[in-house]
């Protein structure tokens, strides 16, 4: 396999479809010289109802592409393949592998302690908004856990919020019902911090927070998974494990799909908030 190709190398990024692309714009924000190929398996989303095997076997037909293509990391932008299949991928591929869950449970983690600062008796949970293989998966509570057994996690699917964010339907009364039908249970259950534990959830989050804010009668962290994400990417980097771009570079976005790249760019335009370079169709 080919070694890290000096600095120019780009980073990798892939999801089931187009929800990576909320991962990829923090990314853009964060590390702006950093060269990025982004893959969404737009053929055969969503991955979220399938089975685990299923998911391991595209995760690794994914990772295959972008290593084909010379990336010094892989950042999985989806949480369905994060929590079912981030550790075969670790095992096989000799390069950092990055995935959504763990960076997102550890900003619950540190959301909650700060909570536990300014108010004082039992501090409740935390919620986890996602796709109905995710919060089967129970990755959030594993990882919430691996970092503090003492904190509870419950989750909720919320199937409605990929279809109205793909659509565009991101204020007004019918995301706001979706909303409050989600997260109204997750606070009756306790939960102090909501993590959007869905790549496409941040661009709801305005939403998310007010209707949490307004159930909850109290302001509720709501954490933002691809901020998160970013950020793991970033430190990782500066602990040396990967070589960054140099300073001054203008980097360059890639943007593959396995189908479909005409609705994909017209979608990915209000995710990237930027104009929108061309979009490839390539077979997996």
């Amino acid at each position: 396999m080919s070694d890290h190709h000096g600095n120019v190398a780009p980073l990798g990024v892939f999801d089931s479809g187009l929800g990576g692309l909320t991962v990829v714009h923090a990314l853009r924000e964060l590390l702006p010289q950093e060269n990025l190929i982004y893959l969404g398996d737009t053929a055969r989303v969503p991955y979220g109802t399938r089975s685990a095997d299923t998911v391991v076997k595209y995760a690794r037909g994914c990772a295959r592409i972008l290593v084909e293509r010379g990336v010094k990391a892989l950042v999985i932008a989806c949480n369905t393949v994060s929590a079912v299949a981030i550790e075969v991928l670790r095992a096989e591929l000799d390069l950092p592998v990055i995935g959504v869950v763990e960076p997102g449970a550890e900003a619950a983690v540190v959301a909650m302690a700060r909570l536990a600062q300014t108010e004082p008796g039992p501090l409740g949970c935390v919620g986890v908004l996602g796709t109905a293989g995710t919060i089967a998966s129970g990755a959030y509570s594993r990882a919430v856990s691996k970092i503090n057994t003492r904190l509870e996690v419950v989750g909720q699917p919320a199937p409605l919020l990929v279809p109205l964010v793909e659509e565009g339907w991101l204020d007004g009364q019918v995301p706001e019902l979706a909303v409050r039908r989600y997260v109204g249970p997750l606070i009756e259950r306790g939960a102090r911090v909501v993590v959007l534990g869905c790549t496409h959830y941040p661009l709801l989050r305005p939403v998310i927070e007010r209707v949490a804010e307004d159930i909850a009668g109290r302001t509720v962290p709501i954490i933002d998974g691809a901020a998160a994400t970013a950020l793991a990417v970033s430190q990782l980097m500066r602990s040396d494990h990967i070589e960054p771009n140099g300073a001054g570079i203008r980097a360059t976005l890639d943007l593959l799909v396995t189908d479909l790249p005409a609705s994909f760019a017209s979608v990915a335009q209000r995710f990237l908030a930027e104009s929108l370079p061309s979009v490839a169709q390539i077979d997996i």
